[in-house]
């Protein structure tokens, strides 16, 4: 073996560590999510500027549970407790599924809908485009997508009904910590 190929071998096994050990965007993002475990902020809407459901209501998330796999965020609207973000990572990719509940903790009829990643995403951001479960259980949603995204300052939660004027963005200001509430409909402490 000459002299350059030993160089070439040298060097292609002091990479492979370093390629190995890149990190993803998308685990990039989880970390950055999970490191707000058991916090709560509170926030506003942004879009639309006027709405009956969640308009002039106290708006507060709450990542309430963390594990390797999955991140459960409670998003209280006023004194309703009974929507929960679920997000769940299988290796390199993310999924969005919305968890609703009734005040006695049974599943709403239209419940676990939401979508899947098509890729890792960027460390910031996050899209979700409606799945197939998704589709079928609400039809007008097939053309949904979600995105998250989380830095310094914010954590901001949207939706974008594509060919529809639907669009919907909550801004948590995540800079400020509030106390903890109290569980969600369905959750035992």
């Amino acid at each position: 073996m000459t002299l350059k190929q030993h160089l070439y071998i040298i060097t292609f096994l002091f990479a492979v560590p370093l390629i190995a050990q890149e990190t993803s965007p998308s685990e990039v993002f989880w970390n950055n999510l999970k490191s707000h475990c058991s916090k709560a902020y509170e926030g506003s809407l942004a879009l639309p500027e006027e709405d009956e459901s969640f308009g002039g209501k106290k708006l507060v998330m709450h990542v309430r549970a963390c594990s390797d796999n999955e991140i459960k965020i409670p998003f209280y609207v006023g004194d309703d407790k009974s929507r929960t973000w679920v997000l769940t990572k299988n290796q390199d990719i993310i999924s969005l599924k919305h968890d609703h509940r009734h005040e006695d903790g049974t599943e709403d009829d239209v419940n676990f809908y939401g979508g899947t990643a098509s890729n890792a995403g960027k460390e910031d951001i996050q899209f979700f485009p409606a799945d197939v479960d998704t589709q079928r259980m609400i039809p007008g949603a097939a053309t949904n997508v979600w995105w998250i995204t989380v830095n310094d300052s914010t954590f901001t939660y949207n939706l974008r009904r594509l060919g529809t004027d639907r669009v919907f963005k909550v801004v948590m200001d995540i800079t400020k910590p509030i106390e903890e509430p109290e569980a969600p409909w369905g959750w035992v402490d």
